[in-house]
């Protein structure tokens, strides 16, 4: 016994195609704001298309009514690691450097991105 799926006879989908694929990524990059209803009204693709398509095939996710990348860019990674290295050797060459943090608790924090609205 099985929960796998398995391929089945039936009609291929027509949905998922490079073309809608590449449409609904440009509406993303124009405003990542945009519901998945808007985008399926502006594509012409249907909800559940759509949806596959942003999850699965562009790797995407809603955050903060956001559509963003789950992976990080190599640029990204690189940034990462350079600040953790200059944070490293502050750690090391000033003992006292982590007192000097400010430190809250269980508060939220709010990211500006210039890029939105």
């Amino acid at each position: 016994m099985s929960v796998e799926d398995h391929p089945h006879s039936g009609r291929p989908s027509t949905s998922r195609t490079e073309e809608n694929v590449e449409k609904i990524r440009e509406q993303i990059n124009e405003n990542r704001r945009y519901t998945t209803d808007k985008i399926s009204e502006a594509t012409g693709v249907n909800w559940s298309s759509c949806q596959r398509i942003l999850t699965v095939d562009l790797n995407m996710r809603r955050v903060a009514a956001k559509f963003v990348p789950r992976l990080l860019t190599q640029d990204q990674k690189n940034t990462r690691l350079t600040l953790c290295k200059v944070l490293k050797n502050q750690i090391e060459s000033d003992p006292n450097f982590l007192c000097k943090v400010i430190k809250g608790d269980k508060s939220w924090c709010y990211e500006y991105d210039p890029e939105t609205k």
